[in-house]
């Protein structure tokens, strides 16, 4: 059985780990696009909105429906791609830890 220090150390060790991970995936930056990039919404690691691109030619007011499809599945993809980046981050921290496959971190 490990000494309780030991024990201690590899636990603090581990929480400066996922303050450190936090961070980072905080200060991510991701972009989606939709319409073969004619919509681009970029995202922060927190899932604040960034900024939106729209291309001119989008601009027509009897396609207004088209162009909020668009938006939505530019961020949609941002989002996605968002969560990969940040489920690919902590693969790494996870695996010293234990944790089942699937587990989400509380952050």
């Amino acid at each position: 059985m490990k000494d309780i220090s030991q024990i201690m150390r590899q636990a603090q060790q581990m929480q400066a780990k996922i303050a450190e991970a936090q961070k980072k995936l905080e200060a991510m930056e991701v972009e989606g696009t939709a319409g073969g990039g004619m919509v681009k919404v970029r995202i922060s690691g927190k899932n604040a909105l960034q900024a939106i691109s729209i291309d001119p030619s989008l601009m027509v007011a009897d396609e207004r429906e088209i162009l909020e499809d668009l938006i939505k599945a530019a961020h949609d993809d941002a989002r996605r791609k968002l969560e990969d980046a940040q489920n690919d981050e902590m693969k790494g921290l996870s695996g010293g830890l234990g944790i089942l496959p699937g587990f989400k971190m509380p952050f």
